[in-house]
């Protein structure tokens, strides 16, 4: 009898088996859940953007409080820079827009909190005197903006903004300070 062409053993059976349904929990953890679901488990659906795709099947995103509103104003001189976030957990949205009465640079840009090690990732930046548009946070940490007047003139930045965040932080002249925004009242 040929080697090459005899049965698979019993044993090797069983390994090709649990293989077969190690990598279809591999799988199903890593991919699916994520996807399909919006459960990500291991981290891989955030990290490869798969969670989006869940939120494409139901558009309905429930909340457990109510949003916030928010509007706020900048006064930046010749050279001057300010930085303003919104501390969010992961997926909540936020719609915004902030207006400038003058060109500025800006940097749209969010930072991990918490014990884990700290991540940016920055998602735009550019010159430009307005911005409008919607925001989801990819991770639990601080979002938010970097303006800076590289012109002689003074210029003022308007923000408004709505979604579900608890406070927000101004960073400027090297401190910081804390605005604690209270939900908007429902009758």
């Amino acid at each position: 009898m040929d080697p090459q062409n005899s049965p698979p053993s019993p044993t090797s059976l069983m390994r090709a088996g649990i293989t077969a349904f190690l990598v279809s929990v591999l799988v199903l953890l890593a991919f699916i859940l994520p996807a399909e679901f919006g459960q990500d488990p291991l981290r891989t659906g955030s990290l490869l953007g798969l969670t989006a795709l869940s939120r494409g099947a139901n558009p309905f995103e429930g909340q457990v409080e109510v949003h916030r509103e928010d509007y706020v104003e900048f006064e930046l001189g010749p050279f001057q820079s300010v930085e303003y976030k919104y501390l969010m957990d992961q997926d909540a949205p936020l719609v915004f827009s902030w207006l400038a009465d003058g060109e500025v640079y800006f940097d749209m840009h969010a930072e991990t909190t918490g014990l884990e090690e700290e991540e940016v990732r920055s998602y735009e930046q550019g010159t430009a005197s307005q911005r409008m548009g919607s925001y989801h946070a990819p991770f639990t940490g601080i979002h938010g903006w970097f303006w800076e007047n590289r012109s002689a003139q003074r210029i003022l930045v308007r923000v408004y903004s709505a979604g579900f965040y608890q406070t927000s932080t101004v960073f400027r002249d090297g401190g910081n300070f804390e605005r604690v925004i209270e939900p908007v009242a429902i009758p």
